[in-house]
């Protein structure tokens, strides 16, 4: 039975859309995620479970000649899990598939100017997300990034916090919150940081955050996402209301890990 034809069968029948969860991918998991291994027991069910129901309605294609394997589809389900681990509803219900390639992959950006006209210029890059549900990943990026936990730089959780912010169409910085209020603290918080990093880049000062933050506020939400995970002590001390509101949306503390 296909990936769609198996989706197929579960929204028919009302059930959220899941496969059973082998105690070799728990094993798989403690080898290729250290974040993983930090985890409370409880915590690891939640993320069992979620990983359960991503690789049921996700489509995984190996790109550029790489080969797929389990290990590689749960590393990426199990950082992209973790993000969204004590959200309700299943797993990015916008996503449709990721595609891995070997490592940093060529992509055709367009460019547009005051008068409309496009340009198109090629670069190299080692991620994308794509608002029709699409993550491209580069397949080294993705290992090396789950194994060192404290650089703040993970191409996994950073595509995959665009993801969430385009779950709302809009991929601006803002994914989807539950209270006019959040948004009210989002755009406030947000917006400071942004500014702040900003400003670092300019003047040419070091910040906790990458600076490829500073590229707009859409890649700033990415950017902090990756530092609140792996940079948590830091980021907690030097910008204590952005940590506060991520954790409010995430819905978990990093430093409870770390």
């Amino acid at each position: 039975m296909s990936i769609w034809e198996r989706l197929k069968k579960f929204l028919t029948s009302g059930e959220p859309a899941s496969v059973p969860f082998k105690p070799e991918w728990a094993e798989i998991l403690e080898q290729n995620l250290p974040l993983y291994s930090k985890f409370p027991e409880e915590l690891k069910l939640k993320v069992h479970k979620k990983i359960s129901q991503f690789v049921a309605t996700t489509f995984f294609e190996g790109c550029g000649g790489l080969e797929l394997t389990n290990e590689m589809i749960l590393t990426v389900a199990g950082q992209a899990c973790t993000l969204i681990v004590n959200h309700e509803g299943p797993p990015y219900p916008n996503l449709r598939a990721v595609l891995l390639y070997p490592s940093a992959f060529s992509s055709v950006q367009e460019e547009y100017d005051e008068l409309g006209n496009v340009t198109e210029e090629r670069t190299t890059r080692l991620g994308e997300s794509w608002s029709d549900g699409t993550v491209i990943l580069a397949w080294d990026s993705v290992e090396s990034g789950a194994r060192n936990l404290f650089d703040g730089q993970n191409v996994t959780f950073h595509e995959f916090a665009h993801q969430l912010d385009q779950e709302n169409d809009h991929g601006d910085g803002t994914p989807f919150l539950h209270t006019t209020e959040a948004y009210h603290t989002w755009a406030e918080v947000l917006s400071d940081g942004y500014e702040s990093l900003l400003d670092k880049v300019e003047r040419g000062k070091k910040s906790v955050f990458d600076e490829y933050g500073a590229t707009n506020q859409a890649e700033f939400f990415a950017v902090a996402t990756e530092c609140f995970i792996e940079k948590p002590r830091q980021m907690s001390k030097r910008h204590p209301e952005l940590y506060d509101t991520l954790r409010d949306y995430y819905r978990f503390d990093p430093l409870e890990w770390s």
